[in-house]
């Protein structure tokens, strides 16, 4: 991650969207414990000097003021955004930006698809 990236967690309740966070945050050097923002909506980890934002849209019906709040963390350079349930606010969502998608496929297995513009490239580069 090299900031201002956004990752779009699409999957059903329960299928790894934290866990993903989670990777992602300790591949971005972050020491802090990741945990699900189901009630807080947002936690913020540390990743040297990168900030990477957890946001979870999953309890609310309407975003109102969160909306907002992710509007102005969007704009931060230094802040790597991470989406789950993002239904409610694709209108404030970058158009650059990483989708995954994590699908069950049986007991504790996954699978997982990307989609992302040529400019995100460089975050899969095996696929380029």
């Amino acid at each position: 991650m090299r900031g201002g990236e956004t990752v779009e967690l699409v999957s059903d309740l329960g299928a790894g969207k934290t866990s993903f966070v989670r990777g992602l945050a300790a591949g971005m050097g972050s020491r802090d414990a990741v945990r699900s923002p189901s009630f807080t909506l947002s936690n913020i980890y540390q990743a040297g000097p990168l900030s990477l934002h957890h946001f979870d849209f999953y309890r609310l019906h309407e975003p109102g003021i969160m909306r907002e709040e992710l509007a102005e963390v969007l704009a931060d350079p230094q802040a790597v955004v991470a989406v789950e349930w993002p239904d409610l606010i694709q209108k404030v969502l970058p158009d650059e930006r990483l989708t995954v998608r994590i699908k069950t496929t049986g007991q504790n297995e996954r699978t997982f698809s990307f989609s992302y513009p040529k400019k995100l490239a460089y975050l899969l580069p095996h696929n380029t």
